[in-house]
């Protein structure tokens, strides 16, 4: 049977990670401007808001990311033009505001499926610095607990977790919880072909998902 492969939205991709106890970052998914407007209010300022739909996977290479909006104005101004930039192929889409989150540090994160092992999860050093350092660590899905401090361990810059420019370090017990939650939705649903959690961006310590998609297979 021949099988083909099915790319969830943004949003819905975060509902997942989040249902698996990964932090994501506080998000609303809105029809038009003025939602977005009132989203944005409720989220507070700054936020991004993103066009949202599950055949738009490049957001950033077509220019449908806007960040660090401060007001009202700028967040309805934003929401219309992304809908206008919206193509025929991209099908249904909506707009996706999310609170700013800030942090020096980024790591990337996620599951892939190997032909030969099977599904496997990673995790790396993300940012500026993916591929420059290449450093990144896999195991084998289920994970467990003991495997995902070690996988901590095994990345060859893990100094980088410690304190680093002022801020502390990363909670290795959360990003614990980020490895085991990633290995617990590939174990829950055996159509998950791979998971792309990128970045994971480092928050007072804490790892929190800002941006993510799941690819699923279908018949």
């Amino acid at each position: 049977m021949a099988f083909t492969t099915r790319t969830l939205s943004e949003y819905d991709s975060k509902r997942r990670l989040a249902a698996s106890g990964i932090p994501v970052a506080e998000e609303r998914l809105c029809a038009g401007p003025e939602e977005a407007r009132s989203a944005a209010v409720e989220i507070g300022f700054p936020v991004a808001v993103k066009l949202c739909g599950d055949a738009i996977a490049h957001k950033t290479e077509r220019g449908l990311v806007r960040l660090g909006l401060r007001d009202e104005t700028a967040v309805h101004t934003a929401a219309a033009e992304l809908l206008a930039a919206a193509r025929p192929e991209d099908g249904s889409v909506s707009l996706l505001v999310a609170r700013m989150v800030s942090g020096k540090r980024e790591l990337i994160a996620g599951c892939a499926t190997d032909p030969t092992f099977g599904r496997c999860v990673m995790l790396g050093i993300g940012g500026i610095f993916a591929e420059i350092l290449a450093d990144v660590v896999f195991r084998l899905v289920p994970v467990t607990r003991i495997d995902a401090l070690e996988m901590l361990d095994e990345l060859a810059h893990r100094d980088w977790l410690g304190p680093f420019r002022g801020e502390p370090a990363v909670d290795r017990e959360r990003l614990a919880d980020v490895i085991v939650g990633l290995s617990v939705l590939a174990e829950q649903d055996a159509r998950v072909r791979s998971i792309d959690v990128n970045p994971l961006i480092v928050h007072e310590g804490r790892p929190v998902a800002v941006d993510a998609l799941i690819e699923l297979e279908v018949a």
